[in-house]
């Protein structure tokens, strides 16, 4: 943004305006530059942008895979490594990864690392960080933060992917200008879910809210490993999708590709699509009458479902849902393809966010002392 736009923006005065930026500035958290040519009358005004020399460390261990990212402010991920696993990775392997990732780090930019930000499929204790239980992970208590805390000498956070995602969509995707924001993810260990409610993220007594899921929609259906019988994730999955066009889970990019080849021409691709989009339309039915949200944004491969079936996911939500607020909502497709890692980066800027005061000034930091280190 310009520092005129910043001025409008924050309705405060333009020498007040300048100070602020001029303290950012020697604390490294924006950058300032000279315009470019706008071609409007009077003296240009210089450009303020997020630094990219404060960094997070952001990771998301899945069934799959273990990503890594190096995340700058301003949801920017300037580095992505992932490191394909053939099994489910236990917390000792996610943090051992990490550990050798940030040892070897070396940041062209001569950045400081703020922190490590994690986005776990499964439940987190928003006070502790442990979790409580990652079915897909087959993880069970593990104390998560404390442990790469531990491991890497940084301040560590962490919370539900789909918690991440949707921070990230609010912030940076489908969901920018939008107070009432849903997001629902389809990923290689089940489906997952983030809400933001009158600009708030909606987190619950511990950071276990969210979990979309788990919700009911067939009383006929199959066993969830949750216990519980007929929930979302177990009638709408990937596995099934990618058996029926013939792909396996290295495969899964090419998801949409098959499915807007064969759905409407290959009967049984046709049926079992429509079948989980019907099952997917019951789904958002209950969030846009429970949540009235403004934008339900579909990431994974619900976000291939929906591009490759034109409006049919769109028309069964419109017919079921309450009028007033079906006729009111977006379900898009995300086109954020790093929101859990951005979003995961969210968790530790957020501390420099609320007191810009507490960054570090100077050389490049690496790692500090574990006993040094106060994870939250």
């Amino acid at each position: 943004m310009t520092r005129a736009d910043l001025t409008h923006a924050t309705g405060l005065n333009r020498s007040t305006v300048a100070t602020i930026v001029t303290e950012l500035e020697s604390l490294d958290l924006v950058t300032v530059s000279q315009p470019v040519d706008t071609k409007r009358v009077g003296r240009p005004s210089t450009v303020i942008g997020p630094s990219p020399r404060h960094i997070a460390v952001a990771v998301h261990p899945d069934k799959d895979a273990i990503s890594i990212g190096v995340v700058a402010m301003g949801g920017r991920v300037l580095r992505e490594f992932r490191f394909d696993v053939e099994r489910a990775p236990t917390a000792v392997h996610v943090v051992n990864t990490l550990q050798a990732l940030v040892r070897g780090l070396e940041l062209s930019e001569g950045g400081t690392v703020l922190g490590v930000g994690i986005g776990v499929p499964g439940l987190v204790g928003a006070r502790d960080g442990v979790v409580r239980v990652a079915p897909h992970l087959d993880w069970h208590d593990e104390p998560l933060v404390q442990m790469v805390a531990k491991a890497t000498g940084l301040p560590t956070w962490a919370a539900n992917d789909a918690t991440c995602a949707v921070v990230a969509e609010g912030q940076f995707g489908e969901g920018i200008d939008e107070d009432n924001v849903v997001y629902l993810n389809g990923g290689a260990g089940g489906i997952g879910g983030g809400v933001i409610v009158g600009g708030q993220l909606l987190s619950g007594e511990n950071g276990y809210s969210g979990e979309l899921g788990h919700m009911l929609v067939n009383s006929d259906g199959g066993l969830c490993h949750c216990g519980a019988v007929g929930c979302l994730e177990t009638e709408v999955n990937r596995d099934d999708l990618l058996s029926v066009v013939g792909l396996g889970d290295a495969e899964s990019s090419l998801l949409e590709q098959r499915l807007r080849e064969a759905y409407g021409e290959e009967p049984a691709v046709t049926a079992l699509v429509d079948r989980q989009l019907d099952f997917l339309g019951i789904a958002l039915r209950n969030i846009v009458n429970i949540f009235n949200p403004g934008v339900i944004v579909l990431g994974g491969f619900l976000g291939a479902v929906r591009n490759a079936t034109g409006d049919r996911l769109l028309d069964s939500v419109e017919r079921a849902a309450l009028a007033g607020p079906s006729s009111e909502v977006r379900i898009v497709s995300s086109t954020l393809d790093e929101n859990v890692l951005i979003g995961a980066g969210e968790l530790v800027f957020r501390t420099i966010l609320r007191d810009p005061t507490s960054a570090s000034v100077g050389s490049p930091t690496s790692a500090r002392e574990p006993e040094q280190v106060a994870a939250s």
